[in-house]
């Protein structure tokens, strides 16, 4: 992996994962992605900010070869998760003098994840500062943005924000400023933000002041690229995690003999009537970060499901849960679906929304294929959606 230069001082020293398929066994990486560590060289002392995943510590260490260091003074950890510190122990180990930079709650997890010895530790508070010689780092809390202990350094001559997992994204790339396709970086931004960082939301807009009230002039995250517009990046999570949302109905369905895709199949054509711009997603075929992704601004969403031994399909239940668990801003919800001989589904459904705060409209289940009386209850949910948007003032 090759050495990049940042700019003066200030290297890129991590690694790309140009094909790990999935993270934390969960979430799918369909462009890859990185882990983001930097070196600063300072007149006195060099500072390593983060580390990499330990599958990739051979990486770093050939990258620190490449630069020649010698000597590595303090080890700054943002954030305990493997994928940014795993590869501390390695460092620690080549360069026996080094200190592990960071908070009391991120140390306390480091020797719990690490078995790092105690020794090892320099703690520092929020808003404290550590000399280079003449560079100076601030430290800046942002507990959970992520994690409780998730903290960002400030490079305070050259006004760089170091955040880690805040306003990453999952990307490899060689071009560490990222593509010039503005849309790609936004998306993968989007995707990182909706599966990672949207159950933080209101977190996120206490720490999100601070970061403006710094003014950086470059932000470089733990994952992705790095931000020479800062603004671009801090635009995007302002609209994020504010409370606005837009004129969107997710239909979330899975269908197994046609007859509740019949049902999201009118649905979704009398919301376009309305006016709501309506997005289906077959589960059995669709990719959960997409979803994750509309769910970040959707105003509506609706789960549409069979029943499945008198509850619903199960996919559709882990889709709820993980719904429930990402916490998006959505404003209402709905069920709708179709069933054989009876059950339980759609207690079920709402036993896995309890995180969210909608307003959730009457079900709309019916017996084996659609009649038109059912179609005119659809036609009814999607007149009540429709209104609803028109009172929150997202559709005119």
């Amino acid at each position: 992996m090759a050495v990049q230069k940042v700019d003066e001082d200030v290297y890129y020293v991590g690694s790309r994962h140009w094909d790990r398929p999935i993270f934390d066994e969960l979430l799918e990486l369909p462009k890859g992605t990185s882990y983001n560590s930097y070196l600063i060289s300072g007149s006195q002392k060099t500072a390593l900010i983060d580390s990499v995943d330990p599958c990739k510590k051979h990486e770093l260490l050939r990258n620190l070869d490449v630069l020649n260091v010698k000597n590595i003074d303090y080890i700054i950890a943002n954030h305990a998760e493997q994928d940014h510190s795993g590869s501390i122990p390695a460092v620690l180990e080549r360069y026996p003098q080094a200190k592990v930079v960071t908070n009391e709650k991120c140390k306390s997890l480091l020797i719990d994840l690490l078995d790092i010895n105690e020794d090892r530790f320099m703690i520092i508070n929020d808003n404290d500062t550590l000399s280079l010689g003449d560079k100076t780092l601030q430290f800046v809390f942002t507990p959970w943005v992520h994690w409780p202990e998730t903290m960002s350094v400030y490079l305070v001559e050259k006004k760089m924000l170091f955040t880690c997992d805040f306003f990453g994204s999952h990307i490899a790339t060689s071009k560490i400023f990222g593509p010039k396709d503005e849309k790609l970086v936004y998306e993968g931004a989007k995707r990182y933000y909706a599966e990672i960082m949207m159950p933080f939301r209101k977190n996120i807009q206490k720490n999100i002041q601070k970061v403006e009230e710094l003014n950086p002039s470059m932000i470089l995250p733990g994952h992705g690229v790095v931000y020479k517009n800062p603004q671009f990046i801090i635009d995007a999570y302002k609209k994020w995690i504010s409370d606005n949302v837009d004129n969107e109905a997710l239909i979330i369905y899975i269908s197994m003999h046609g007859s509740t895709k019949e049902l999201v199949d009118y649905l979704s054509d009398a919301l376009i009537e309305q006016g709501v711009y309506a997005r289906p997603y077959n589960i059995a075929q669709s990719s959960l970060g997409e979803i994750a992704m509309d769910l970040v601004d959707a105003a509506t969403v609706i789960f549409a499901s069979p029943f499945v031994l008198a509850g619903v399909h199960p996919k559709i239940i882990t889709t709820a849960y993980l719904a429930n668990a990402l916490r998006p801003k959505t404003k209402f919800a709905g069920i709708i679906g179709s069933f054989g001989w009876g059950g339980k589904g759609v207690e079920h459904i709402k036993n896995n929304l309890t995180n969210l705060s909608v307003e959730l409209f009457e079900p709309v289940y019916i017996k084996g294929k659609p009649k038109p009386e059912d179609f005119k209850k659809i036609t009814g949910l999607a007149q009540q959606i429709a209104d609803k948007h028109k009172e929150i003032g997202i559709l005119g």
